[in-house]
């Protein structure tokens, strides 16, 4: 895909049905194969992720405010809804009421007009979240291509793992294998025309096509007619029916559709589970908006009116028992790249993916679970993105990622974005209160400052300068990010008794504009920075940006890698190649 702005504006109302009519089939083709697999990866009923699939194309693509952007279930809330699954015992109805109040949450937050709130979080902690999601659903996914099941956490999975390979059922471990083996050559080997063809698509409809020789006998297929919704996986087994299970779908998208019911869980852990869904879900849905911004020159999209259509789109999905809804950043640039000028695009590709379940289910029914997994290992890999991890190192923002995905994968989702972010904020009120002092001794003695200086250095400053022996010329040399009028004061007070003493001061990196009414004869002034109440120069800013914590916000040309890799099988080139 070409990541240039595309054009948005449309001539007529035929005009745009041209364009949006064929861009609404290619982005079906993207979302039903990872509709299928989220939905498989979340511990949740195959249908569900279709339901998903529709609404947010329907109800996010009518309401929402990014006129481009295609919303529908992503692989980064997998994780989350895996485990909202076994916190409710395995009763989808309950997972789906804790949809629905989250979708409330973000319709109000959407109302409230706070919606670039949302868009502060440092991208070491987005990148970070992102990979330890993607560790999670490929080791778990993993378990499913090789004949297993996975486990229940991320650390079970990766403590059974050896075993696992021990063990390999010939059948569905090469139907996976070579799922994803033809996604990754189709990327980066086919013709480029025909990498517009979503890798997606080619590997599971070509696997599929292929297990129904003789290689597919016996392998374990999707179900859409399901006993009942969904088990709770508990150390690597699934729960048993109970009296109280759910009918099941019966094949039909319309006996999916049940009413919630309120979660049988106390008032504290019910209200964590829906705060952890409308954050993570309101992020994801504002940094693709933004992102999807970038890729065309239309109209821009109102990130409030967004985050209420987000809201809605969550809580008819799960009022009608489908997965949580995002906006999806793959399927909004195979909208784009296709051709899509409005709503319409997003509106029709859900219609299809309804048309396609009551038209097409023995399709679905013919698709192994070794191949949606297979397909999914790969979404985990492409996660965990190698241009994003040395891109934080070269700005020493590693620990952050680091202590972010570890605090996901060995915790939970929840807490390692917490820690993650605790950690960003902590290494930032460093990085504001922190600098450095040095002396060197000579015939002119020099003092090198370094950092932010405030009132919290004002001791070490103060002990520094008082080495320096009176009389002594001395050259200051400030490197600072920063200065507040405490430290000033300081500096300019030692500086006023020094030259009383008859030496001669050089000050290197103050503000000549801000200096000029307070010092006296003697001072020697070269270099700028910024002071307090003066303008920053050029010079200070350009010397702070490499050092700066980076905050995803609005407007700024990296926030589209922050979810670029979400689906990551789009077949669309991204700034940092193909996905």
């Amino acid at each position: 895909m070409d990541s240039k702005p595309t054009a948005a504006a449309a001539p007529s109302r035929w005009g745009t049905l041209g364009a949006d009519l064929p861009a609404s089939f290619v982005v079906f083709l993207v979302a039903v194969p990872l509709s299928l697999g989220i939905a498989l990866a979340s511990n949740a009923p195959i249908m569900a992720g279709l339901i998903a699939a529709a609404v947010g194309g329907i109800v996010v693509g009518l309401v929402g405010g990014a006129p481009l952007q295609v919303s529908g279930p992503a692989a980064g809330l997998t994780v989350l809804v895996f485990g909202l699954t076994e916190k409710t015992g395995g009763d989808w109805r309950a997972v789906c009421a804790i949809v629905v109040l989250a979708g409330l949450c973000q319709i109000g937050l959407g109302l409230s007009r706070v919606a670039r709130t949302a868009l502060a979080m440092s991208p070491a902690v987005v990148h970070g979240m992102l990979a330890g999601i993607g560790i999670i659903i490929a080791v778990g996914q993993l378990h499913v291509v090789l004949g297993g099941a996975p486990q229940s956490s991320a650390m079970a999975n990766l403590r059974d793992l050896p075993a696992q390979l021990s063990t390999l059922h010939g059948g569905a471990t090469t139907l996976g294998v070579l799922t994803i083996a033809l996604v990754v050559l189709w990327q980066t080997r086919a013709p480029k025309p025909l990498q517009r063809v979503p890798a997606a698509l080619v590997g599971v409809g070509l696997v599929t096509l292929l297990s129904l020789t003789s290689l597919g006998d016996g392998v374990e297929r999707i179900v859409l007619a399901a006993d009942d919704h969904v088990h709770a996986v508990v150390d690597g087994h699934q729960l048993a029916d109970g009296p109280e299970a759910p009918k099941g779908d019966q094949g039909s998208i319309l006996a999916a559709i049940q009413l919630p019911v309120w979660p049988d869980m106390p008032w504290t852990t019910l209200l964590g589970c829906v705060f952890a869904l409308t954050m993570i879900a309101s992020v994801e849905s504002l940094l693709c908006a933004v992102a999807t911004d970038k890729l065309h020159t239309g109209k821009r999209g109102n990130l409030d009116r967004e985050l209420v259509g987000q809201g809605l789109g969550n809580t008819v999905s799960g009022l009608l028992g489908g997965l949580p809804v995002t906006g999806v950043i793959v399927r909004s640039s195979a909208n784009i790249a296709a051709g899509g000028k409005t709503q319409l695009s997003a509106i029709l590709h859900g219609v299809w993916v309804i048309v396609f379940v009551v038209a097409l289910p023995f399709v679905v029914e013919s698709i192994p679970k070794a191949v949606l997994a297979g397909l999914l290992v790969f979404v985990g890999y492409k996660l965990v993105n190698l241009h994003h991890i040395r891109e934080l190192r070269e700005h020493k923002e590693l620990p952050v990622y680091v202590t972010t995905v570890l605090g996901v994968v060995c915790i939970d989702l929840l807490m390692g974005v917490v820690i993650g972010f605790g950690l960003a904020v902590a290494r930032l009120l460093w990085r504001l209160t922190h600098f450095s002092v040095r002396v060197e001794e000579g015939p002119t003695w020099r003092v090198h400052v370094k950092g932010s200086l405030s009132f919290i250095g004002v001791p070490k400053l103060s002990d520094a300068l008082g080495r320096v022996p009176p009389g002594t010329p001395v050259h200051v040399d400030l490197e600072l990010t920063s200065i507040d009028h405490a430290a000033w004061e300081a500096l300019d007070g030692w500086r006023s008794n020094h030259v009383r003493s008859g030496a001669k001061v050089e000050v290197d990196g103050l503000d000549e504009a801000w200096t000029a009414a307070h010092h006296p004869p003697g001072t020697v002034l070269a270099g700028a920075v910024a002071a307090p109440g003066a303008p920053a120069p050029a010079e200070a800013a350009a010397a702070l940006a490499p050092d700066a914590e980076p905050v995803l916000a609005a407007g700024r040309e990296d926030v589209p890698e922050a979810f670029e890799d979400v689906e990551a099988l789009a077949g669309a080139s991204s700034g940092h190649g193909r996905i």
